[in-house]
C-alpha cells in the first residue's frame, strides 16, 4: 500500500533573500516535520527548528499543526526588539522634539 503524499511549501525570509521550497510530504505531516522534510536549514543554518515560531499563510501556529495540501508553512525570525519598547521609545522622541521646540 502506497502512502498519499501531499505538496506544500515551506518559506523563511531574510531582510535580503528568501527561499520558498515545495516539498512532498505524507498526509498527516505536522507543520515542524515539514519544514524538517523541506532541508531548508541547509540553506540557513541559523534556523533553529525546535524553538522556532511557525506559521501558516500568516498565521501562528503549533509545530504540531498538521499541514493540509497547498499550504505554505512559514519559519518566522526572532524579533530583534520589542515592538511595545520600540514604540515607547519612538514616542519619548517625539515628545522631547516637541517639548525642545517649544522653549525655542
Amino acid at each position: 500500500m502506497t502512502e498519499n503524499t501531499i505538496t506544500v511549501e515551506v518559506a523563511y525570509a531574510l531582510p535580503h533573500k528568501q527561499s520558498i521550497l515545495e516539498v512532498q510530504v505524507a498526509e498527516g505531516t505536522t507543520a515542524l516535520e515539514a519544514a524538517r522534510q523541506s532541508s531548508i536549514v541547509n540553506a540557513y543554518p541559523e534556523i533553529d527548528l525546535d524553538n522556532a515560531k511557525l506559521g501558516i499563510f500568516g498565521k501562528i501556529v503549533s509545530p504540531t499543526q498538521v499541514v493540509r495540501a497547498g499550504e505554505r508553512v512559514e519559519i518566522y525570525r526572532p524579533l530583534q526588539a520589542d515592538p511595545k519598547e520600540v514604540r515607547k521609545a519612538r514616542a519619548a522622541r517625539a515628545r522631547e522634539r516637541r517639548a525642545s521646540g517649544e522653549e525655542s
